[in-house]
């Protein structure tokens, strides 16, 4: 198997995370570097417009939302308006879709897949929704993806919900979806223990159901050896 380089960032402002993700996408398309790469992270309060964002789906001009205490980032990901974090898993793949399979549906269904995976390590049932992008548990959606691919290099990705304040959803319509419900795998699970160990438990989760569906051998390793394999700048 290919390796899936597993790099936990800890919690990093999200433009910092942009720039790091557009970095390896272009080290990939060079050729220099042959292994998948995913990024976990954790975010300071932000709120992403992606190309399919609707007026609707952001009652707040940015100014106001600033002044509550978001970032606001304009990006290059499809999908609508969504919120990042804390207590929100944030990943971030950088794969070549001509070593998995070179079809973007394809792509969502998998990452879709991944969080469904995970999920079940918390007994937490998770469910498609038909013509919608993303994983919900009863009814209630627990995790969005959006992503965007340059030459068949993937970068932006998905968040699960695991300690997430949810009522920091309440400033947008998230992901354009009038009437969602947004849940957590804590708010589940009714869950009462440590956040910090529900947290270590969910990269676990997450990054085994990465290497388990795209079939790669998951290694975590520290940001500053991605250069060993071939992620050098320009």
């Amino acid at each position: 198997m290919t390796s899936l380089l597993t790099v936990n960032l800890g919690r990093r402002n999200y433009g910092d995370v942009l720039a790091l993700q557009r970095e390896l996408c272009q080290a990939r398309l060079r050729g220099g570097a042959d292994s998948d790469v995913l990024l976990l992270v954790e975010h300071p309060d932000v709120i992403t417009l992606g190309r399919g964002t609707h007026p609707s789906s952001l009652p707040h001009d940015p100014a106001t939302l600033h002044q509550l205490g978001y970032e606001v980032h304009e990006i290059e990901r499809g999908g609508d308006v969504t919120y990042h974090g804390p207590g929100q898993l944030v990943g971030y793949p950088i794969l070549d879709l001509q070593h998995h399979r070179q079809d973007l549906h394809w792509y969502l269904r998998q990452l879709e897949a991944v969080l469904i995976d995970a999920l079940a390590s918390f007994d937490v049932p998770g469910e498609r929704v038909e013509g919608l992008t993303g994983v919900w548990t009863q009814g209630r959606k627990i995790a969005s993806i959006g992503i965007h691919v340059k030459r068949w290099v993937t970068f932006h990705g998905f968040a699960l919900n695991v300690t997430t304040n949810l009522s920091r959803f309440d400033c947008i319509v998230p992901c354009g979806i009038d009437g969602v419900v947004m849940t957590s795998i804590a708010r589940e699970q009714k869950y009462q223990g440590a956040s910090s160990s529900l947290w270590s438990e969910s990269v676990a989760a997450v990054t085994g159901a990465m290497g388990r569906t795209f079939e790669r051998d998951t290694a975590l390793v520290p940001l500053e050896t991605l250069p060993q394999f071939g992620f050098t700048a320009a």
